[in-house]
């Protein structure tokens, strides 16, 4: 694989870790009313540290409801999620480097962005919780080994 190739790669997945993160922003609230939703709030963990910032995705195990999510930011997420039995993906972005926008001595440059997170808490996600009416709290504590 060539540099350009590489380059292309890298912007792809740059992409689809902030578009995945500005759709679960973008789809707190949607769908349903207060009588089948519950507000959800917690921390979620990294290795014993709070996540800076990053996304959480509820999405019904039923595929009858409407997906909601929202921002993680210094540890703490809140989100009005439908109710019942949900899988939870958790993006948690990390800069890997930067690289310079143009080819002139003065560019400016854009971070590198990866998912610090195994796949088996977002892609693949194998972490669930059953969302109630009202309000409720679940911290999430993972481990990126």
């Amino acid at each position: 694989m060539n540099a350009s190739s590489t380059s292309q790669c890298e912007r792809a997945k740059t992409l689809s870790l902030w578009a995945s993160m500005l759709l679960a922003s973008a789809l707190v609230g949607c769908g349903g009313s207060p009588a089948d939703r519950g507000d959800v709030s917690g921390r979620v963990l990294i290795d014993g540290q709070p996540a800076s910032t990053g996304a959480i995705v509820f999405t019904p195990v039923d595929g009858a409801s409407a997906t909601a999510g929202g921002k993680i930011a210094d540890g703490s997420f809140d989100v009005t999620a439908p109710l019942g039995l949900c899988k939870i993906a958790i993006r948690v972005p990390k800069v890997v480097g930067e690289k310079k926008l143009y080819n002139t001595p003065n560019s400016p440059v854009q971070s590198i962005m990866e998912e610090s997170l195994p796949a088996r808490f977002n892609d693949e996600t194998e972490l669930t919780y059953d969302v109630q009416p009202g309000r409720q709290e679940h911290d999430f504590e993972l481990s990126t080994k």
